[in-house]
């Protein structure tokens, strides 16, 4: 049952997906309201479809690749409803809903039997921990969405080739302002999931920090969105350096979220 729902659901990421990039390609009303309600109604399933695994299971899914690409996507793609809903920016699909494709078809491609939970993983952090976590990971990847429209629309401004293209995109304006609605958003949730990672740390090794390769870039990656955020509150960091750092930042938190666990094992090694 499980895995025929989660068909249904990779199925209708990948309908929503065609539906945005067809609304990029010739925006109408029509299509843009069918991409959201593909991508809101598959959200939905993919909610009911983590709560059955949830029950299956009895504990969190996110414990080993497939449930946590799986729970990466469905994050993503539920700030990213919302951040449609505010901004009224329904392009912002096309370049966010293949993103959380590709990471259900990563999750797809992992084995999805439901094991016993590690004893180390027994713990009630779980929960509060990874939704932190990968909240956090999700307004980034929508931080590095809107940075990547950001670009591409001042490219097209600095050149002075107003194509198609340049008049589906939002103004500049309005991208910076979900770049940086996107940074207010991670950073705390992100802050909050290395905290009560490391109290969670602390009950099962019984040190809050042991420099594990995932804790030293995940403090990496804290400190480089620390940066850009000060940047932005401070000195009045916008445009085009905001874009490209909310960008490095993102390549950065994929190396921590995937490279850490293929590259650097540790104690957060979980396949």
């Amino acid at each position: 049952m499980n895995l025929i729902l989660f068909k249904v659901i990779l199925g209708l990421y990948c309908a929503a997906s065609i539906s945005y990039l067809v609304y990029l390609a010739k925006p109408a009303s029509f299509t843009g309201r069918l991409s959201h309600w593909l991508a809101a109604t598959g959200f939905i399933l993919h909610c009911a479809f983590t709560l059955f695994r949830y029950h299956e299971a009895g504990y969190t899914p996110i414990t080993n690749m497939h449930e946590s690409f799986s729970f990466f996507g469905l994050a993503i793609v539920g700030i990213f409803i919302a951040f449609e809903r505010r901004y009224r920016v329904v392009i912002l699909g096309a370049f966010v809903l293949p993103v959380a494709l590709l990471l259900l078809i990563a999750s797809f491609s992992f084995p999805s039997a439901i094991l016993p939970l590690l004893p180390v993983l027994k713990s009630r952090w779980l929960l509060v921990h990874t939704t932190f976590a990968f909240s956090g990971y999700a307004a980034f990847t929508l931080a590095f969405c809107a940075a990547v429209m950001y670009l591409i629309q001042e490219h097209y401004l600095k050149y002075k080739k107003l194509g198609a293209l340049y008049h589906k995109l939002p103004p500049l304006d309005t991208l910076d302002d979900i770049n940086y609605h996107c940074l207010t958003i991670g950073f705390p949730l992100f802050t909050v999931a290395i905290i009560t990672g490391a109290i969670w740390a602390e009950t099962a090794w019984g040190s809050y920090w042991s420099w594990d390769p995932k804790e030293t870039w995940s403090l990496i990656t804290w400190f480089l969105y620390a940066a850009l955020l000060h940047g932005r509150l401070t000195t009045g960091w916008r445009g085009r350096r905001a874009a490209i750092l909310a960008i490095a930042g993102f390549i950065v938190l994929l190396f921590t979220f995937l490279g850490v666990n293929f590259f650097l094992p540790g104690l957060h090694s979980y396949k």
